[in-house]
């Protein structure tokens, strides 16, 4: 069996980073680890070809030389993955599909022309598909209630990577999350109880990343990179060592709920294994929308203190923040962008909320009758679209909020000082000679444009720039690389704010910044 894996494209989302991928010569942020372990999971007698379209299109000779096209994609990457599946019916190729879309809305997949629906895990639906397919069956959903042994999970094929053409690396070391936040769909996806892989098992995999040549950044793409502690603490306990013995040729980064702040331990554990940042689901600074929506894990302690703490253990603090929780009063948005500048989060993701299929916010909403459905619903899973539902305040008060935060906290003048604030705050790591790792060729590419972009044709930030670099060098040179990296992704940002008000205007029919009608509600719910 000849089989060509895609990866669909991604639109231009808040981590796409654009333009910093074209300042440093890279095409993609991350690997797509899910069909890199599916790819593992085929029978090794296969051929197997993998084509991230993000990095480089298959070509008409691909799509010549297979017999079976397999395709996984997220929600965000809608449009092109439906239109693959339309064209490999289109050239008479089965195809396959899986992913977080097709198992969260399988019809859609279906309607395009899929022939079979890999869904939830692959562990146990791959091995159900390849038995069909051995049986000879043209089409077939293979689904399953029961949770996988990720322990027994295989090496992702990271041999079938350009990997020189990635910011990052990843990896995963567990699935699930024990919280319970409303509008979350990973308990959905992998459940409460989270399922870790072996220590022996992870350095396995990163000795594979090292052996085929990669030096540099790794994300570890958890939901919860600590939803199992004790899990946890014993991977970093025998991780140190192994990165100690090889001189630390990976800096990593995941993403954790905020109770981090409280293990002392572990944020230890965490800095002497080679971490450098962590991206925290902080949501909201309001207390009584954190209730509403059960993040209960965000209410124990003072945010800003649990900022701090992380800060203090000398990890980077990325984090999200979503506006429209039922019962919001006015002004969240600007208690959003208080809390960012106290803090000096310099990358915090600011979506409206929207109800994702399946959650318990989209259970709740369906029986109060207010989610927007048909075809002038907006589509799920763009952080630039409006509410898949009525809100509790007005919409347009709300799309207002959102782009006036965006727009304030991507100030490029306010972007590059939360960047320097953040670094000064950040407690040195004595393991680690860089945190955000560029390879040379790429952080000499990359630092050549910044220079010349911040430094010499913004002339709004220009002074500001070099004397903050210059603040950097003196106090904390080994920041120096983590600096210009964030100082970098700003180029992405600005631009990113502009679509962003370009989108919400579009589907609003005014401009949030600078016009605000009379009557707002029914006209704007109505057109969403």
């Amino acid at each position: 069996m000849k089989v060509l894996l895609l990866y669909p494209h991604f639109p231009k989302t808040f981590w796409s980073y654009d333009e910093f991928m074209k300042m440093a010569d890279l095409k993609a942020f991350i690997p797509p680890l899910g069909i890199l372990t599916v790819a593992a999971l085929l029978p090794q007698d296969w051929e197997i070809r993998f084509r991230d379209r993000n990095v480089k299109e298959e070509t008409a000779a691909d799509w010549q030389w297979c017999d079976l096209i397999v395709l996984s994609a997220m929600l965000a990457q809608k449009e092109d993955f439906l239109a693959l599946i339309q064209k490999a019916q289109q050239v008479g190729k089965q195809v396959a599909v899986g992913g977080p879309y097709p198992t969260s809305i399988p019809d859609d997949a279906l309607d395009a022309g899929a022939n079979y629906l890999i869904l939830d895990e692959g562990e146990i639906t791959v091995p159900n598909f390849l038995d069909a397919i051995a049986r000879g069956e043209k089409q077939g959903i293979f689904r399953t209630t029961e949770k996988p042994d990720v322990s027994q999970s295989p090496t992702p094929r990271f041999d079938l990577l350009q990997r020189d053409d990635y910011l990052m690396m990843a990896v995963q070391f567990s699935r699930g999350c024990p919280f319970q936040c409303e509008f979350c769909d990973i308990i959905n996806l992998y459940g409460r109880k989270p399922r870790t892989k072996e220590p022996a098992q992870m350095l396995l995999e990163l000795q594979t990343l090292y052996d085929l040549g990669w030096r540099g950044s790794i994300l570890v793409v958890d939901d919860n990179f600590i939803g199992n502690q004790r899990n946890v603490k014993r991977l970093l306990k025998e991780l140190i060592p192994w990165m100690q013995e090889r001189n630390y040729p990976f800096t990593f980064l995941t993403e954790a709920s905020v109770n981090l702040a409280e293990d002392t331990e572990l944020l230890e554990l965490m800095a002497e294994a080679g971490f450098y940042g962590v991206f925290l689901g902080i949501e909201t600074p309001d207390q009584d929308s954190l209730q509403v929506t059960q993040k209960f894990q965000n209410t124990r302690n003072s945010l800003q203190e649990s900022c701090q703490a992380i800060n203090d253990a000398g990890l980077l603090i990325y984090s999200g923040f979503i506006i429209g929780f039922d019962g919001e009063r006015s002004g969240a948005g600007q208690r959003i962008q208080n809390f960012v500048e106290e803090t000096n989060i310099p990358q915090p993701m600011l979506g409206v909320l929207q109800a994702l299929p399946n959650t318990a916010l989209w259970d709740r909403l369906k029986k109060e009758e207010r989610l927007i459905e048909g075809s002038g619903c907006i589509e799920v899973g763009d952080q630039n679209s409006l509410m898949n539902f009525h809100p509790t305040r007005p919409l347009a008060e709300i799309a207002k909020e959102y782009v006036e935060a965006l727009w304030e906290m991507y100030d490029p003048s306010h972007y590059l000082r939360r960047c320097f604030e953040q670094c000064l705050q950040i407690a040195p790591n004595p393991k680690l000679q860089q945190n955000l790792y560029f390879p040379p060729g790429k952080g000499l590419h990359l630092a050549i444009h910044l220079f010349w972009r911040q430094g010499f044709q913004n002339k709004a930030i220009r002074a500001q720039f070099w004397q903050q670099l210059w603040a950097i060098m003196r106090q904390k040179p080994q920041f120096v690389n983590m600096y210009l990296g964030l100082c970098a992704a700003g180029e992405h940002f600005w631009e990113y704010r502009e679509l962003a008000r370009e989108r919400i205007s579009e589907q609003l029919g005014f401009d949030p910044l600078t016009e605000y009608p009379l009557v707002v509600e029914k006209p704007i719910l109505a057109g969403v």
